[in-house]
């Protein structure tokens, strides 16, 4: 095992609490990444937040930000972190449902695509793997790819 990607995460609402919601994004994700290296892995790929800042106010930006420093300090080889924008995909076949400002998000940000950076547009949750998959075993050091380089990668192909 070379690699290791990191995608779990929840919603504080889902989780219940501030304190639950950071066991999972936060602790559950770093326990995996560390358990991964120790087994041999050199290399790691996580899905974390467009705005991922350890030195936010907003407390889901602080944890996402704070997981990819804990990451960071870890020294992989290589360490690929996905910001994407609201994430697209099939969120009833994962008993996600999706949130009313992600809905509102989203209906606005396709309305106004021709307006708004790339960076900041929706991208496909494939996309997001397809861009982890590709990157992760050839770079070397620290990336991040942000929605408007993730969307590339699912250019062409359908889930």
């Amino acid at each position: 095992m070379e690699e290791v990607y990191l995608a779990l995460g929840t919603t504080i609402k889902q989780a219940g609490s501030k304190a639950a919601f950071r066991t999972v994004d936060f602790e559950a994700n770093l326990a995996v990444a560390q358990a991964g290296l120790a087994a041999g892995a050199r290399r790691i790929g996580l899905v974390s937040a467009m705005a991922a800042d350890s030195r936010s106010s907003v407390f889901y930006n602080r944890v996402k930000g704070e997981l990819e420093d804990a990451l960071t300090n870890l020294s992989p080889e290589t360490l690929v972190v996905a910001r994407p924008s609201f994430l697209l995909g099939d969120r009833d076949a994962l008993k996600q449902p999706t949130r009313y400002a992600e809905k509102a998000g989203i209906w606005l940000s396709r309305l106004f695509a021709p307006y708004i950076p790339a960076n900041y547009q929706p991208v496909e949750a494939h996309s997001v793997a397809l861009a982890l998959l590709a990157t992760v075993p050839v770079f070397q050091g620290r990336k991040v790819l942000l929605s408007g380089e993730i969307q590339q990668f699912g250019q062409n192909v359908k889930p």
